[in-house]
Formats: C-alpha cells, structure tokens, sequence
C-alpha cells in the first residue's frame, strides 16, 4: 500500500513513517504542492529495485530499430521516438 504525505506533514511525522515502512510495509511518497518528490522504502524494497537486471519500462516502436536508435537512445533501450500530430520526428 503507497500512502502520500504532504513534506510538512513528513517532517513532524518522520519517526512514525519510518515505522509505517519498517513494520507496515507501507510505501510512503511526500509530496510538495501535491507533486511527489520522495519515496520512503524498505531496505528490502530498494534491494530488490537495486538488483533488477533489466529495465523497469521498456518502449518499442515499430517504425524505429534498435539499429537506427542514437546511442543514448540504444544505452537506455529505447527504441520508441515521440512524433508529433502531423509533423517530422527530426
């Protein structure tokens, strides 16, 4: 379960949220201005996002290959391009 907390709210509360996360298993995302800035994990949660061997989102295209992707794009494995209504991509 994610539980949002305003930064205000965060600074007065932090022990409390730790132990929410901790013993809960609750995560917990401060938000300023209603935007999320930070997220409150467990240790074992961040291992796990630490050890994934692959990409969390992947983008695809069929009209663009791995092979035509600019190096940032083959670093990141993307192989998606945002085109807008009716324009040239480049």
């Amino acid at each position: 379960m994610t539980h949002e907390v305003p930064v205000t709210q965060a600074r007065a509360e932090f022990a409390d949220l730790v132990n929410r996360v901790v013993y809960g298993g609750e995560r917990v995302v401060v938000t300023r201005h209603g935007k999320p800035i930070v997220a409150l994990v467990s240790a074992e949660d961040l291992d796990r996002l630490e050890a994934a061997d692959q990409p969390l989102i992947r983008l695809t295209s069929d009209t663009a290959s791995a092979s035509e992707a600019t190096p940032t794009r083959r670093q990141f494995g993307l192989t998606a391009e945002h085109r807008p209504p009716g324009g040239n991509p480049r």
